[in-house]
């Protein structure tokens, strides 16, 4: 191969890659305003949210689906009133509701039940044990 047959091969393969990038600078072109405007929306979106979330309630707010994510008291009422001839312990009633057994979430459940015995919706036949009022 002679340098004038690769100064023309250099040459075409030149020609070509402009090419190529010349196409791929139009692609760019014509999606830089659709992917603007694209997330232009998406900050409309975000700030319609934000502002909704500061007028609304928290009660009335969207929570997460799903049993653990609901209120701590009304799991444990509802647990209690699937099974209202069950008198449970807390830590049953962890095991039951599938949260941590140690030591300070048992000491929060434990307050949780002192309040809900106190409110009257459930009854201690026993030490360390809570049931449903009946």
């Amino acid at each position: 191969m002679n340098v004038s047959e690769l100064l023309r091969l250099l040459q075409t393969e030149h020609d070509e890659t402009a090419t190529r990038a010349g196409n791929l600078r139009e692609q760019i072109e014509r999606l830089t305003n659709p992917l603007a405007e694209t997330e232009a929306r998406l900050a409309e979106l975000a700030a319609t949210r934000k502002v909704i979330d500061c007028l609304t309630p928290p009660e009335g707010r969207n929570r997460p689906r799903g049993d653990r994510h609901r209120d701590p008291d009304q799991r444990i009422v509802t647990t209690f009133n699937d099974h209202p001839e069950k008198a449970l312990r807390v830590h049953d009633l962890h095991h039951h509701l599938g949260l941590p057994t140690d030591e300070p979430s048992i000491n929060v459940t434990r307050s949780r039940l002192g309040r809900l015995l106190r409110q009257g919706l459930l009854e201690q036949p026993g030490r360390g044990r809570c049931q449903k009022r009946t």
